[in-house]
């Protein structure tokens, strides 16, 4: 039996449950109540060695700035040290009546968001009170669904996880996360994990007597007899202690685990051979399977013509090209007849059309694989970049509307800054932006006799995207500035609107 890890255990019975937070509904916790934990947990967090939790100690720092600026803007100092800020948010935090405003409520999420990405109990214990507490203010908050759907996620109570992440697709009309095909997958793998139980517990009826005692106690009497050669009564203990964490509902991913540790023990005793492995094995399978990516309707892409760099290159010789930036720059413009002039026109990620200021045509998409924002709009081209080979394809097989395009890049296009320029990050340091691997891809080709930047004042304006997305954060690990340089060290001519590299 494994121990558990990320998540804390609910309470036994006759135990206290005061300090395990019921994560099946939401708790009501006030915005003072959080920012006292935020500002406690920003000191536990001084000098950690923990990438995550560096870049978590920031995120508080910058939360408590803007709390303690909100209430004193004189008082603030622009190097006010961490411990200064504690001491602020500790004393003298918002009041119970105090409203949430969007540059507290955005810090916070990236809080929240940040101390997911830690994966530790004490930082999705904050994670899940910051979820909790934007909820108790936004009842109605899209993002503050989200961030407790995938806290609960991390935790392994599949059923609020569901629950909560119902709740935010109620709210949205763009499921650019993916949040309905991982719904059905839950559910579906839920419903295979219940077959493959009922059929362990028909095929060793011995083990009920088993399944009403601790469960790691079960498992431990199991492993024991097991090593002794005793397969038969190990057995029965082994899947007594199954049925136990199913009664009690531990973490899926505890149960999961524990399965498959059952699978291996199992196919040592008698060798793989037991009537029943095979069907096991195929539920545990369909399980895991289902979970991880959720049902797949059309594995075969809808018959999407993959394209090479190469091909690609072909593609686009001798068209003039523009790329749309997602800025507030180009949404108060009305350059959209000007856009939909060029042969080509590129967009990214999360784009908004309004025909008068963007244009509104999309020839190529060009989007990071780890949202699926536009992917259902219609384009002759869609580009997906990602780092890492694995995330790509399952980003691809998960979110790929068939029929929505008529070419998709392959592996070759898949991360044009690394793999075709073979820059590392010794040379470039950050995580290249789908526009910059894009603006990067096509200045390389060097075929097209008209490339220009629309808008691009890399987020200066602020973002103009989708409503759904408009509550991401700019993330941090982008190097804007950086960008920017090479931009301009390229261009040949350049306005307000408009940066001309060739």
């Amino acid at each position: 039996m494994t121990k558990a890890r990320n998540r804390w255990p609910r309470p036994r019975d006759g135990e206290n449950s005061a300090a395990a937070p019921d994560s099946g509904q939401v708790n009501q916790v006030e915005l003072d109540e959080c920012l006292r934990a935020c500002a406690v947990h920003s000191g536990k967090l001084v000098a950690g060695l923990d990438r995550r939790r560096i870049e978590l100690a920031e995120k508080l720092r910058q939360l408590l700035a803007i709390q303690a600026m909100a209430q004193n803007p004189a008082a603030v100092p622009a190097a006010s040290s961490a411990t200064a800020l504690i001491r602020r948010a500790t004393k003298g935090a918002a009041g119970p009546g105090e409203a949430l405003g969007g540059e507290l409520l955005d810090a916070l999420l990236a809080v929240g968001s940040k101390a997911l990405e830690c994966g530790y109990d004490d930082e999705l214990r904050l994670a899940l009170l910051i979820s909790d507490t934007v909820l108790t203010r936004r009842k109605n908050s899209r993002a503050g669904w989200r961030l407790r759907a995938r806290t609960l996620e991390a935790i392994g109570d599949e059923a609020a996880t569901i629950e909560a992440y119902e709740r935010y697709l109620a709210l949205t009309d763009d499921d650019g996360f993916g949040v309905a095909p991982k719904i059905a997958g839950m559910r579906a793998g839920g419903r295979r994990q219940e077959e493959l139980l009922r059929l362990l517990e028909r095929e060793c009826p011995e083990a009920a007597k088993y399944s009403a005692g601790p469960a790691t106690d079960v498992w431990a009497e199991g492993l024991a007899l097991h090593a002794r050669g005793e397969w038969a009564q190990a057995e029965a203990r082994l899947v007594g202690a199954l049925l136990a964490m199913e009664r009690s509902e531990s973490p899926v991913q505890d149960l999961q685990e524990t399965v498959s540790q059952y699978l291996d023990l199992r196919i040592s005793a008698d060798g793989g051979e037991a009537a029943g492995l095979r069907e096991i094995i195929t539920l545990y399978a369909e399980q895991r399977r289902n979970r991880m990516r959720g049902p797949v309707a059309d594995p075969t892409f809808g018959g999407v013509d993959w394209i090479s760099l190469g091909e690609f290159r072909n593609q686009i010789a001798g068209k003039s090209i523009c790329l749309i930036a997602n800025s507030q720059r180009v949404g108060r413009s009305s350059l959209g007849r000007e856009i939909d002039a060029y042969d080509l026109v590129v967009r990214f990620n999360s784009y908004k059309i309004d025909a008068t200021a963007t244009g509104s045509r999309t020839d190529i998409h060009a989007t990071i694989h780890k949202h699926g924002f536009n992917w259902d709009q219609p384009v002759t081209t869609r580009l997906v970049f990602g780092g890492v080979s694995g995330d790509w394809k399952h980003s691809l097989r998960n979110r790929l509307v068939p029929g929505a395009q008529k070419y998709l890049g392959d592996e070759s296009l898949r991360w044009p800054l690394r793999n075709i320029g073979k820059v590392g990050s010794d040379v470039w340091s950050s995580i290249p932006t789908s526009g910059f691997n894009m603006l990067w891809l096509l200045d390389f080709l060097d075929v097209s006799p008209t490339l220009d930047l629309i808008g691009f004042d890399f987020y200066e304006s602020g973002a103009y995207r989708l409503q759904e997305a408009m509550r991401m954060p700019i993330t941090s690990v982008h190097e804007y500035t950086s960008e920017k340089a090479w931009v301009m060290e390229r261009a040949q001519s350049v306005s307000d609107m408009r940066i001309s590299l060739r």
